[in-house]
This record gives C-alpha cells, sequence and structure tokens, in this order.
C-alpha cells in the first residue's frame, strides 16, 4: 500500500536524471553551500582560511551573499544581529584552530542571547583527527571540546555524504527554541575533494515546537485570575518568539504591570498604563516585585541582572514559562512550564479569566513616579541629555545595538523599546560588527552602533568591511579616555581605578583614513549631528568626548 506521504518521496523524471548526471567540477564546499541554499539561507558571514578554502571557492559558484569581516569573532558578533533582526539561522564560516577559536566569545554572546548563528568550521585532514598530534598547522587536540561548553550543539563530518545531514540538524537545533548558536566542522579534505554526489535540493529543517504542557497552564492561569497583585516580568524569550501582542492582550485581560529585563526590551509598549519600564536595578521595582502575589516571569532565567544583582526575593507565587529547560527554577522555586513563550501566552490567554483592576495603573504610575524622583535627586543631567539625544537622532524604526558602555548601561532602564546589546554574555566589542550585521539583513534604514572608546578599540578594523559593503551604520563612540564603567566600578570599590586609562588614537583622523565620513560633536550639538549621521547613505562615525557616570540605584 502505498501512501501519500510516500508518494512525496519519489523523485521525478526530471529530478532523477538531474541526480544521475550531476555537474562536473563539485567539491565538498559545494555540497556545503548546497545545502545552505536548500535550508534557505540567502547570506553567510565569516572569514578565509587555509583549512575552509573549499567552502569560500564554492561560494563563488553560488548565489549565496557573502560578508567578510576583518576579526572572526566580529563576524560572529555579525551573524548574530543578522539572526536577531531576522529570527532566521545566520551562518558563519571558520577555518581551523586560531580562526574558529576567535569565535568563541561571540558565540557565547549568542548562546546567551538565544541567537541562532550556524558556525560551520574546517578541520585538519581526516587523517590527523583522533587526539593525536599530527603537526598540522592549526592542529588543536579536540577542537569540538572548545565549542561543546559554548553552543547549543556540535555537529561533526568524516564524509561528504554526512554534510547535508549534519548541517541541517545544525539548522533545526539553531531554530528550535531556545534558539542558539552551533558549531559544524569539516575536514578539509572533505571540503577539497570532488564530488559525484547529486546537487542538494531543498532541505527540510522544521524547527520542533515547544508546547506548554496542559495541565500548569490550567494551574498558571486560575493562580492569575484569582491573583490580588498579580506582576509580569517579560524577558528575551518574548522578543525572539514573537509574543509581545500575546503579552500585551494578557496583561490588559489580568490587569497586570509589565516590567521589561533588558534582555526583553520592546516586548512591552513603553508608555503603556500598565508598564513598569524597565528599571530593574531600582529598589522601589524590585519592592513592587517581590509584593506580587503571582509573579509570572516569561522567557527569563531571573539571572544577575533580571533580579536586581540576586537582591530579589519574591514573596508570592512564581510561575515561570521558559524555552531552556536549564533556567527554569534555577533562580527562585516557580510552577516551571517549559515552552516557547508564545505557545504558553496563548495558552494562558485562551484559559484566564478576566480580572479587574481599577488600582492597577495607579501602582505603576506610583512607582515610576519614585524612579522619577530618585534620578531627579542625583546629578545626572549630562547623561539624560546625552540619552535623549541619541533617542531624538535615531529614526524609531531604526534598530540600535550597544557595547558593553556607560551610556548601555543607561538604554537598559531608560531606552524605551527595543535594543540589541551584548548584556548576555558582557563581552566587548559587540557593537558596531553587530549593527554592521543588521545592517545586511535590513539595508533600506539606517543603523546605530554604540561604543566607548575601550569597546570601539575592539572593532576599529570593521570599519573597512563597513566601506567595503557601504553599510547604513553609524557609529557613536562616546570617548571618556578609558574603560568608563570599570573606572567607575574600580572607584568605587578600591577608592582608585587601576588599569582603566587607556592611550587611544583621533578617531575622526582614523575613521576618515578608511574613507568614512566622521565628525567631533559635543553634548549640545549631539543630536543634530548624529541625525546628519543617520540621514547620509553608508557608514559613518560620530565622536563624543564626554565623561558620563551612573546613576545611583536605591538601597536596602
Amino acid at each position: 500500500m502505498t501512501h501519500d506521504h510516500d508518494l512525496e518521496l519519489l523523485p521525478t523524471a526530471a529530478q532523477t536524471e538531474a541526480a544521475l548526471n550531476p555537474p562536473a567540477g563539485r567539491t565538498g564546499g559545494d555540497l556545503v553551500v548546497e545545502t545552505l541554499r536548500g535550508l534557505g539561507a540567502a547570506t553567510v558571514f565569516g572569514l578565509p582560511g587555509q583549512h575552509a578554502l573549499g567552502m569560500f571557492d564554492a561560494l563563488r559558484r553560488s548565489d549565496l551573499s557573502y560578508v567578510g569581516l576583518r576579526v572572526e569573532n566580529n563576524a560572529g558578533f555579525a551573524a548574530d544581529a543578522y539572526g536577531r533582526v531576522t529570527g532566521e539561522a545566520a551562518p558563519l564560516l571558520l577555518s581551523t584552530g586560531p580562526g574558529a577559536l576567535m569565535s568563541l566569545a561571540a558565540l557565547q554572546e549568542a548562546a546567551t542571547a538565544s541567537a541562532p548563528v550556524l558556525a560551520i568550521g574546517s578541520q585538519v585532514p581526516a587523517a590527523g583527527l583522533g587526539g593525536g598530534r599530527h603537526g598540522y598547522l592549526h592542529e588543536l587536540r579536540d577542537q569540538q571540546a572548545s565549542f561543546r561548553d559554548v553552543v547549543k550543539s556540535v555537529h561533526t563530518v568524516r564524509t561528504q555524504s554526512q554534510i547535508p545531514s549534519a548541517i541541517a540538524a545544525a539548522w533545526e537545533s539553531a531554530l528550535t527554541a531556545p534558539h542558539g548558536p552551533v558549531w559544524v566542522e569539516i575536514p578539509q579534505d572533505v571540503l577539497l575533494a570532488e564530488t559525484t554526489l547529486p546537487v542538494v535540493t531543498a532541505m527540510d529543517a522544521t524547527p520542533r515546537e515547544l508546547v506548554p504542557r496542559p495541565e500548569l497552564t490550567a494551574v498558571a492561569a486560575d493562580l492569575l485570575s484569582k491573583a490580588e497583585r498579580p506582576v509580569i516580568i517579560a524577558g528575551g524569550g518574548v522578543v525572539r518568539s514573537d509574543a509581545a501582542g500575546k503579552l500585551l492582550a494578557l496583561a490588559e485581560k489580568i490587569n497586570a504591570p509589565v516590567v521589561t529585563t533588558f534582555g526583553g526590551k520592546g516586548a512591552f509598549p513603553w508608555e503603556h498604563p500598565l508598564s513598569l519600564q524597565s528599571w530593574m536595578e531600582d529598589r522601589h521595582t524590585t519592592d513592587l516585585l517581590e509584593d506580587a502575589d503571582v509573579l509570572l516571569v516569561v522567557g527569563s532565567g531571573l539571572g544577575e541582572l533580571s533580579s536586581n544583582y540576586h537582591t530579589f526575593a519574591p514573596r508570592g507565587r512564581v510561575v515561570q514559562i521558559e524555552a531552556d529547560a536549564g533556567k527554569l527554577e534555577s533562580n527562585h522555586p516557580a510552577l516551571g512550564i517549559h515552552a516557547d513563550a508564545r505557545l504558553a501566552l496563548s495558552a494562558l490567554l485562551d484559559t484566564v479569566e478576566e480580572r479587574p483592576d481599577a488600582d492597577a495603573a495607579g501602582r505603576v504610575a506610583e512607582l515610576l513616579a519614585k524612579v522619577k524622583e530618585r534620578l531627579d535627586g542625583q546629578e545626572l543631567a549630562l547623561e539624560r541629555q546625552v540619552l535623549g539625544a541619541v533617542r531624538e537622532a535615531l529614526p524609531a524604526a531604526s534598530p540600535s545595538f550597544w557595547d558593553m558602555t556607560i551610556l548601555a548601561y543607561w538604554a537598559w532602564s531608560a531606552w524605551p523599546g527595543a535594543m540589541h546589546s551584548a548584556q548576555g554574555a558582557g563581552g566587548l566589542g559587540y557593537g558596531f560588527p553587530a549593527a554592521l550585521g543588521a545592517a545586511v539583513a535590513e539595508p533600506t534604514r539606517p543603523v546605530l552602533a554604540v561604543s566607548g572608546d575601550g569597546g570601539a578599540m575592539y572593532s576599529i578594523a570593521e570599519l573597512a568591511t563597513a566601506r567595503q559593503y557601504d553599510l547604513n551604520v553609524t557609529w557613536l563612540i562616546v570617548d571618556d579616555g578609558g574603560y568608563g564603567i570599570l573606572r567607575e566600578y574600580m572607584t568605587d570599590a578600591f577608592g582608585e581605578a587601576t588599569a582603566t586609562e587607556l592611550s587611544r588614537p583621533d578617531f575622526v583622523a582614523l575613521a576618515e583614513s578608511f574613507g568614512v565620513p566622521a565628525v567631533r560633536t559635543s553634548v549640545e550639538t549631539l543630536a543634530e549631528d548624529l541625525a546628519k549621521s543617520l540621514a547620509a547613505p553608508g557608514p559613518s562615525v560620530v565622536v563624543l568626548p564626554a565623561l558620563l557616570k551612573m546613576f545611583a540605584p536605591t538601597h536596602l
């Protein structure tokens, strides 16, 4: 008996003819790019190296668009941003040993931020694998081991016939909730050898759905329906699962105030009457969260930055929806629901009862008034003016990417709406290369990158990339002469700072030497200069000499 799905597996006459007569001159590298194309990839990032040349040569015979950066770590950051913006797996082609290892910090950020990066690295020839020391250039005893603790999954290839299946499995892993980076490695000789295998056509690597258990959502809906003071914490999982609409509907149905974590910015409308915004480092916010009798945590593990540095101690019942099983109840006891945020919120929305609460908006307004009063009581006019100028200059639809710098720490709490930063792993150098990746994904609108002078030095080489591909990225560099946030931390902790002061270049002249227009601005002219740079096509740099400081949170 033949079933319909069996018929779908039978090749047509034309497909059989093409399979029996593959084009000449193809290699294992062609199998890589054909598989990526069959999976739906359009753009790949990377940097070539000796063992990976088979993949890069095959790009020449494909219609994949290649974006090459100057440092592997920066290529990883660019792929990370491409994945965040598009929701698609972003291929990242790397070489063996030093080239591969140089990407690890970027892949750690992708892992903590659940960005779907598909890293494909080469290996020494297959005869050199197995833990020995054969003297190959770039050889590692166990290259996979360097990645296994960082990425979501590792996929190894030893023959050409394994290439399509390994890459498809990695693709599915990267895009199954929780999203994350994956690692595929292929030996040099496998990539270079000619192949008689048929051309890879469409591949099926549909991500698995992570559906909530109905008995758990039933309990959660009952708790929320009967709560007196429910509050919602919305994390990055809400954004990644495109669940902001479901969250808004649920919050309005049960009249629950919503605070977004730094990774969840954009998950809830900033000016909504139920919006507690993102003041996670404020003790007033922490107090309100602790006072909730039912706290719904969606898409957050309540880690260090989402728990006011682990000072948060909830007194009510916690319901936690999280796609990463390892984060369920990792910091606080809860009713743990292992599920994709969108599917779980949809289930709650269908089953929860409407909960009138005339006081909810008043509690939100009171909390925000306390936050404003605290900030008004500190000498922070400069910092608020700078952040306000950036907000004014950036078009509403334009994404922004922030390095680990004082202005970004401000933006985590005070920036209205979505933003992207390296707050997952906390490494320097994220902002500019990530913005380049976003500009590749959406070339019709300008993208903003924000760095300090210390973090900027990690990414200077990518000015050449921005110019080469004529990417619409404006890079704001806040120059305070050192590692500003570390200077502040050390001064507070030890009375003075060590190893934080930096000699740096003339950033304007340096940018211009790459052919990138640049301007030195001031606090008073920042909004105007930034708006002009963002409106001009192609890359640009705006340098702001300024010594900013952090706000002081309230204490217990």
